[in-house]
């Protein structure tokens, strides 16, 4: 490995950046019929190390995490679902109805072939970045809460919180925001709401409440 140099208030061994620069190229060769999708997949990249680096995650893995989340957009979503069934994708579910929820597993189980040297906890952070789970890492947290608070999100109130919240609160609770927000969003916008987002939403209260039991007793 090289010797380390300054980027972006993170620091990255040479080969590291050049890995880097490796997967947005590969990136915009994917998403090249997709502008805006390799704008925001970019975006998400440099946020989710700007948070990796403010709550001490490995900046390197967050940007690689957020370089590739949305691989799998290039596809349609009939592509998708497809694929889904292919891989014996399993939501509980029709696939048909979660749709926007497939992308992040899809690229999961298909891009460690193609990018071996990246660690399995990439690809569970891009596996969740739709979904969320009850159990979440340091890592996990950072994708899902880059992928919602990208500069080039267009602003809505729950956005701008989450936003304000970032150096101010605890992953874990910047996370929350993000989370909850997203199904205020579904549930504003009359939307799908995935069965099992509801299981998770119910198993975080419930880690929630315990570390507040335990931080009372240790008060």
């Amino acid at each position: 490995m090289g010797g380390k140099k300054k980027h972006k208030g993170a620091s990255y061994t040479k080969d590291q950046q050049k890995y880097l620069k490796r997967l947005e190229k590969d990136l915009g060769q994917q998403l090249a019929s997709k502008p805006k999708r390799l704008a925001h997949s970019l975006s998400v990249a440099r946020t989710a190390e700007e948070l990796a680096f403010a709550y001490g995650v490995d900046p390197f893995l967050a940007r690689a995490a957020g370089t590739l989340h949305d691989w799998c957009k290039a596809l349609s979503g009939d592509e998708q679902v497809a694929l889904a069934r292919e891989l014996g994708v399993d939501f509980g579910v029709d696939l048909e109805t979660v749709r926007p929820l497939l992308h992040g597993v899809i690229a999961a189980r298909i891009l460690p072939e193609r990018y071996p040297e990246l660690p399995p906890e990439v690809w569970h952070a891009i596996a969740v970045h739709t979904t969320a789970a009850v159990e979440m890492s340091p890592l996990d947290e950072v994708i899902f809460v880059a992928d919602g608070i990208e500069p080039l999100r267009h602003d809505t109130p729950g956005i701008e919180r989450t936003r304000s919240l970032v150096g101010k609160v605890s992953l874990d609770d910047l996370f929350w925001e993000s989370f909850v927000g997203g199904i205020v969003y579904v549930l504003e916008g009359a939307r799908h709401l995935y069965p099992g987002t509801v299981d998770v939403y119910n198993g975080l209260v419930a880690h929630r409440a315990e570390r507040e039991r335990k931080n009372k007793e240790t008060a």
